[in-house]
């Protein structure tokens, strides 16, 4: 499927926009921006599963918080450690523990699949938060970021924070071009099959369970490079990156975004903390505040900011939605909707 001309615009210009703000903008908003694309990421991850798979998770930090404790255990006190080798530890970690949650998981569905997840989240923040070698509740601190070596050279240095800045911003625009690559292959056309109809796309063939499975150890390792990087950025990492709070506030963020979009999770990551930083400063009831206004937008806009959008300028995502006069909705294979109609056979 191809990019609307407004789209590609769009995003064109939000990602220039994004590579100008440090030379506009003082550290405090820059800082800012790092951790706003780090959470488009971490919500992408769970968009995957809400909006691509229909998996509700509510269990979706426990991969961004293990990532973050695993970069913690894996950097020495005296110095830092390779990129190559924190990275991989911490992808792999997050990898394991998805693929083992999640063959656990996808077994079940509804709102079996959401406790389910939320009490292995649960099981993760309960034990590092009791740990005692990990600074129990009062979190662990990671003195150095990663060095990015090659052969001894020094490629890049993620201790400047206009450096780090841009990593940042080449992890989220390559989250997104991987995630589009993802669902607009035949594996992503048979995820979407699975949430418009998983009993149809069974019968066509499709062994549901092990693409639901697939699905969610690929969110759940990106959810574990966000944790990576969110680590790496703040320099800490507590058991609060771990609990049902974290996820309950990265699935109001895809919701906001809007669901099925890619894109959507990473507007709406913007307008969340955009508007949580400015109701602080409006009034001390600002939670009230993002609570009428998290309200507003279910009740009014029930597509999300990328939902309107789309309204308004007739845009196709190019990440397997479509839009029609109900909002985005994700497309569903050739073979799922002939079956669905009752003109398939398996």
């Amino acid at each position: 499927m191809k990019m609307s001309r407004a789209l590609a615009g769009f995003l064109c210009a939000a990602v220039l926009g994004l590579a100008v703000t440090p030379w506009l903008a003082g550290e405090f908003y820059m800082d800012l921006m790092i951790r706003i694309m780090i959470l488009g990421i971490f919500a992408m991850s769970l968009d995957l599963l809400v909006g691509y798979t229909g998996l509700i998770s509510f269990g979706h930090a426990a991969f961004f918080g293990l990532s973050g404790y695993i970069l913690a255990i894996v950097t020495p006190e005296s110095g830092p450690i390779t990129l190559w080798y924190a990275l991989f530890m911490c992808l792999a970690g997050s990898a394991i523990a998805a693929a083992a949650i999640g063959w656990v998981s996808v077994r079940t569905s509804g709102v079996y699949f959401i406790m389910i997840t939320l009490a292995f989240s649960q099981m993760f923040f309960y034990y590092f938060n009791g740990s005692v070698e990990l600074g129990s509740s009062d979190g662990i601190f990671i003195f150095f970021r990663p060095d990015v070596t090659l052969g001894g050279f020094a490629l890049i240095d993620l201790g400047d924070e206009y450096t780090f800045y841009y990593f940042v911003l080449a992890s989220l625009v390559g989250s997104y071009l991987f995630l589009t690559m993802v669902l607009r292959s035949p594996f992503g056309k048979v995820i979407q099959g699975v949430r418009a109809n998983e009993a149809r796309t069974r019968a066509l063939g499709f062994a549901t369970q092990r693409y639901k499975l697939v699905s969610f150890i690929i969110a759940g390792t990106l959810a574990g490079f966000a944790g990576f990087l969110e680590a790496t950025h703040t320099g800490f990492v507590s058991p609060a990156h771990l609990g049902w709070h974290e996820s309950g506030m990265i699935l109001i963020i895809v919701i906001l975004g809007g669901i099925g979009t890619l894109y959507g999770p990473v507007m709406g990551a913007f307008v969340l903390v955009f508007l949580q930083d400015k109701f602080q400063e409006i009034s001390d009831l600002w939670l009230l505040l993002m609570g009428f206004f998290v309200i507003a937008v279910v009740l009014f806009l029930p597509h999300g900011i990328a939902g309107l959008f789309a309204r308004l300028t007739g845009a196709r995502p190019a990440d397997g939605t479509e839009v029609g006069d109900k909002g985005l909705a994700p497309t569903v294979p050739a073979k799922s909707r002939e079956g669905a109609d009752g003109g398939g056979t398996a």
